[in-house]
Formats: structure tokens, C-alpha cells, sequence
């Protein structure tokens, strides 16, 4: 009878140490792991251009032409152009956080939307972006890869550039 006893405190005790273990070794392979830390994403970009909608869309179009951007749609009557994906180096127009302490780098897909409306002489536009890694890796060292594939963050250059461009076309 002794020997059952003891078999039912060792088996319970198994019991109470068993999560008491995984929960251990799920917080050293937490340690070991690195935190991904998402850059911030700004808030759609907008402005107003001084010149009328005729003449702002063909600045648009112009000046992404001019940037050889590939298009997937453009609809004049409803004022949007949207573009394909296409790659762009990490750090010019995307901005993919970091893991740890170290900046993800390689190439992003990069996709904006442009749309521009008619506000008397002038025309508001507003440019919408979606960016998420392609080819990256960890710092300057260890191979690209495609996986995991991380959300990123616009830096606000092509849009910025895109704007400038577009004012510079619609000068008199």
C-alpha cells in the first residue's frame, strides 16, 4: 500500500512540474529570439496643387511616367491611378523596421494610389501606399530571404518627389 502512495505523489508532482517546465523553456527560446519592431506608418499623404483638375492629372500621370512607375489602373472620371507592385531597395521609398537592434535591408514591394479631385483652381491630391518586404535580411550580413514577409512603413519619399515633380510640370 506504501508503494502506491508514493507512485500517486510522484505522478502528481510530474504533473505540476510538467507545465512548470515547458513554461521555462518557452521563455529561454523567447530570450534567444529577436523582437520585430514595425516602423510607424504615416498617415496618407496629401496636398493641394494650384492648378485646375485637367491640368494636375496630366502633371500626375507625366510625372509618373517619367519614373518609369508601372500602372495597374487609371480612371481620370474618378481621379485614381493606382500602380502595380515594384521593387524598390529598403530605406528609399519603404521603411521595413527592425529586428532586435539591427534594420531590415534588401528590396520592398512598393504600391501607391494616387487620387486627385477638383477643388476650383485648385486640386487636392492624396497618395495612399502599400509596401511590405520582397528579398530582405537581417543588418548587412546572412543571406536574402523571402520569408517571413514583414508589413513596411512609406518614408514619404516618392511622394514627396512625386508632388514636387508634378508643381514643377503645372508651372505656367
Amino acid at each position: 500500500m506504501g508503494s502506491t502512495t508514493t507512485s500517486r505523489r510522484t505522478s502528481s508532482l510530474g504533473a505540476r512540474l510538467r507545465p512548470a517546465a515547458l513554461a521555462t523553456v518557452a521563455l529561454l527560446g523567447a530570450g534567444c529570439g529577436r523582437l520585430y519592431v514595425s516602423p510607424l506608418a504615416p498617415p496618407p499623404h496629401r496636398e493641394e496643387i494650384e492648378a485646375k483638375y485637367d491640368t494636375a492629372w496630366t502633371a500626375i500621370v507625366r510625372a509618373l511616367a517619367k519614373e518609369n512607375v508601372p500602372l495597374r489602373a487609371i480612371a481620370r472620371d474618378s481621379g485614381v491611378i493606382a500602380s502595380d507592385d515594384f521593387v524598390a531597395p529598403i530605406g528609399v521609398y519603404a521603411d521595413c523596421g527592425r529586428i532586435g537592434d539591427e534594420l531590415i535591408e534588401g528590396d520592398a514591394l512598393v504600391a501607391f494610389t494616387v487620387f486627385a479631385e477638383p477643388d476650383g483652381t485648385r486640386t487636392r491630391i492624396q497618395v495612399n501606399s502599400k509596401m511590405r518586404t520582397h528579398l530582405h535580411r537581417r543588418g548587412s550580413s546572412g543571406k536574402f530571404k523571402l520569408e517571413p514577409v514583414f508589413t513596411c512603413a512609406s518614408t514619404g519619399r516618392f511622394e514627396a518627389n512625386l508632388l514636387d515633380a508634378v508643381r514643377e510640370l503645372v508651372r505656367p
